[in-house]
């Protein structure tokens, strides 16, 4: 009897232990998701773009917005001169900022479309002390896609986004319904889904670490930003959205994605049929317009030509 109880006092102890250590990684790795290093704006992503702008004919203007709590928001607005009265706002990944969707601007623009290029919050030249993958970024859209209705009255306003600015613009769908057609590329399915595939990924397993042995992690990380930062991650969730969004939506996941896999997008559009997905064979993260840059072409331009409100004028 004796034995068996203290069998007993150890495994409690071990699982006690387990548990901090648990709680203790989940809120380390919560720390480093939202405070993700800032890529700041260079002169030389300044001198590209204005070259760009010039090429394209376009003009070139910094512009800003303020958040529904106060942060202040910033990034460019490039208008060709013989624009077809579209526009097209881009968002960036995690870890990015707007020059990093410069070669995506251009192409948009040589087939007459405006861009509004922002820097998401705590990324760039924008405010904001953290991310929260569009728990408060999906208001951020919000604004923008206002300023951008007012500022140019665009016949139709698109979206385009890569990585984590594909998961707030697919998220941004069921709020903001006015989008005529989106382009997700690399999307995750859920923040919890990608925290699970993180912890496998730092650990080189699969995701199935952070389901079963390192849930108690997760699950510390995510109770400690509703608890430090009053934001709930479980809200940030591409999938739940676009399953109640009318927005015409195309998924474009490369089949070499090894940093989110392309079932993210498959299980996004197993939510909603309607959606259509594009998996270029070899095109790893975010890499289909390096990979196969004509058909890259064709699918965004075609899906958003395709979408075109009906009676526009034509430029």
């Amino acid at each position: 009897m004796r034995g068996v109880r203290g069998f007993i006092r150890w495994g409690i102890l071990l699982v006690a232990v387990w548990l901090v250590f648990s709680a203790a990684l989940g809120i380390a790795l919560m720390e480093g998701a939202l405070h993700t290093p800032r890529k700041v704006l260079t002169a030389e992503d300044e001198s590209r773009a204005q070259a760009i702008a010039e090429r394209d004919h376009a003009s070139l203007t910094n512009v800003m917005v303020a958040a529904a709590d106060g942060v202040m928001l910033r990034g460019w607005s490039l208008i060709p001169r013989n624009g077809n009265g579209d526009a097209v706002i881009l968002l960036h990944g995690q870890g990015d900022n707007r020059a990093g969707l410069l070669e995506n601007a251009d192409l948009l623009m040589r087939h007459g479309f405006a861009v509004l290029m922002p820097d998401s919050r705590a990324h760039g030249e924008s405010g904001g002390e953290i991310l929260t993958y569009g728990v408060k970024e999906v208001g951020d859209i919000r604004r923008w896609y206002g300023w951008l209705e007012q500022s140019e009255a665009p016949h139709c306003i698109y979206g385009l986004g890569n990585s984590m600015g594909a998961a707030i613009l697919l998220e941004a769908t069921a709020s903001e319904p006015g989008f005529c057609a989106v382009v997700a590329e690399s999307p995750f399915s859920s923040f919890r889904d990608a925290a699970y595939l993180r912890l496998g990924q730092r650990f080189d397993t699969g995701p199935w670490l952070g389901r079963t042995v390192l849930l108690p992690a997760v699950e510390a990380g995510l109770f400690y930003a509703r608890w430090r930062y009053g934001v709930n991650l479980d809200q940030s969730s591409p999938l739940n959205a676009v399953a109640s969004s009318h927005v015409p939506i195309l998924l474009i996941h490369g089949l070499a994605d090894t940093n989110l896999p392309p079932s993210n997008s498959e299980k996004i559009k197993a939510a909603n049929p309607a959606l259509a997905l594009w998996e270029p064979a070899g095109a790893g993260h975010c890499g289909a317009i390096s990979v196969a840059p004509a058909e890259y072409e064709q699918q965004v331009v075609g899906w958003f030509e395709s979408h075109a409100r009906a009676g526009k004028i034509a430029a």
